[in-house]
């Protein structure tokens, strides 16, 4: 049994921005294809941006043991992002995760789900937004939080633009972001100071002057949450089903495909430099710009650095997209008190979301200025959490109706969900007692509202629905 709502079909062709009947949940209009919806979503992986912003952290604390760690976050992608093919598939909905646990688990999974997630669209792009800073260090020099607000503000402007329109300038900027990272695989194997088999020689530069510490097993299976986080951007495409031409045959297509393109690009650089840096100091300290200009000149360096800066403006923008989409959906779902309901489903001239859209972009800009750490700390078990409760949802997917609906489906299926979950559930077990109990405690209030507010209101609170003309073949 589903507690998903489908609206009835309009015998006439759906307007592009419309109520198909009147009082029927509104629907975002399909103006983008594979190729629109595949730079979008690319956009929002944002894999230089990752790579510059993200993978240093994962250098200080893994060293050379980084790249075996996002191989095997990539591996475990794959059979996430088979789960999300076939569900998003099923339940092409701007309500992303949410819509399809609630329609396979029931509204409670569902709600959950709906939190993890929008704590991960809430607190993931200032995470990227304040390496800015950083890359913009030849040309001026900002403060990171500072710097990071202004890219959330001007992403937030440019996500009230029509979304075809925004197509084609995160397709510009990703241009460039990939060329950046081209340049600094290029310079890293040219200037390789080690062989191969140092991708898996797991050390890490020690406390000491010289010193080297050994990278064990656990310090690995800790660093897949961040490690997932890397490539996270790939279900975007699911968020964006709802606007997708012909979503059966696109959304599996944009998934799978940007999974693997944006693996690549993260990857190959990433052993490049691991290979390249001068030293196992130098490698955990993590330092990109720094390894560029030492091994070509200042101005390549400065290029380089001006292309990531590019790329992060563009994540800030594809994901600002993305999270208003989310809120939107929960809006039109009745999540919330009718006024905030009526707020947040207003559609703007261009048909974005546009409440929805400030209060995404708003409040990223405020959390520029809280603790990174806690950030990525926080991010990393709300997207394994995420993962699990999806697996959970693809493992229920065939049950029913669903078993005999038009969709994509994933080859290994049992066995995909039930790898994933059980290895999900033991790196969840892995992280800090800090970020567990931070994250712990949002679900916890999360719950709460569902037992006092959304339960006893059933019948007209939390009804997810998914536009009926995504279910055609």
């Amino acid at each position: 049994m589903t507690d998903t709502l489908r609206p009835l079909p309009s015998p006439t062709a759906a307007p592009p921005v419309a109520l198909a009947v009147p009082g029927s949940p509104q629907k975002l209009k399909r103006s983008i294809g594979v190729v629109g919806g595949t730079l979008l979503t690319l956009s929002c992986v944002t894999p230089a941006s990752t790579l510059f912003v993200v993978v240093p952290d994962l250098f200080s604390s893994l060293g050379t043991a980084t790249a075996l760690t996002i191989a095997i976050g990539s591996l475990l992608c794959v059979g996430v992002a088979f789960c999300y093919s076939e569900l998003g598939t099923l339940i092409p909905s701007a309500g992303g995760e949410y819509a399809m646990v609630s329609t396979m688990a029931g509204r409670l999974a569902g709600w959950l789900v709906f939190v993890l997630s929008l704590l991960v669209v809430m607190i993931v792009p200032p995470v990227i937004a304040m390496g800015t800073a950083d890359y913009l260090a030849p040309v001026v020099h900002l403060d990171p939080s500072y710097a990071g607000a202004g890219v959330m503000i001007c992403a937030t402007l440019a996500g009230l633009l029509d979304l075809r329109a925004n197509a084609w300038i995160t397709g510009i900027f990703l241009v460039l972001e990939v060329v950046a990272a081209g340049v600094v695989a290029v310079l890293g194997f040219a200037h390789a100071e080690r062989g191969a088999g140092s991708l898996v020689d797991l050390s890490v530069a020690g406390s000491g002057p010289g010193g080297v510490d050994a990278v064990t097993a656990m310090l690995i299976v800790s660093g897949l949450a961040i490690a997932l986080f890397v490539t996270q951007g790939f279900s975007t495409a699911v968020y964006l089903s709802e606007e997708l031409e012909n979503p059966r045959r696109n959304v599996a297509r944009t998934v799978l495909a940007t999974l693997g393109i944006s693996a690549v690009i993260i990857l190959v650089p990433v052993i490049a430099i691991t290979m390249g840096a001068e030293s196992l100091t130098a490698l955990t300290e993590g330092d990109i710009s720094a390894m560029v200009t030492a091994w070509s000149n200042s101005a390549v360096g400065t290029f380089v650095s001006l292309c990531v800066a590019l790329a992060i403006i563009n994540a800030g923008i594809v994901m600002v997209i993305q999270n208003s989409r989310v809120l939107f959906a929960s809006a039109r779902d009745k999540a919330w008190p009718t006024p905030v309901n009526k707020a947040l489903s207003k559609l703007g001239a261009s048909g974005a979301p546009w409440i929805a859209t400030l209060l995404v972009g708003v409040p990223g800009a405020l959390l520029c200025f809280v603790n990174l750490d806690t950030l990525y700390g926080v991010t990393g078990v709300s997207v394994t959490g995420m993962y699990l409760l999806v697996a959970v949802a693809a493992l229920l997917a065939r049950r029913g109706s669903h078993g005999h609906a038009a969709a994509w489906r994933m080859p290994l299926w049992p066995a995909v969900p039930v790898v994933l979950i059980a290895v999900l559930a033991y790196v969840l077990s892995q992280q800090e007692t800090e970020y567990l109990v931070w994250t712990g405690g949002i679900v916890l209030v999360a719950t709460l509202y569902w037992a006092l507010y959304l339960r006893p209101r059933r019948d007209t609170r939390w009804l997810v629905s998914v536009p009926e003309d995504g279910q055609g073949a």
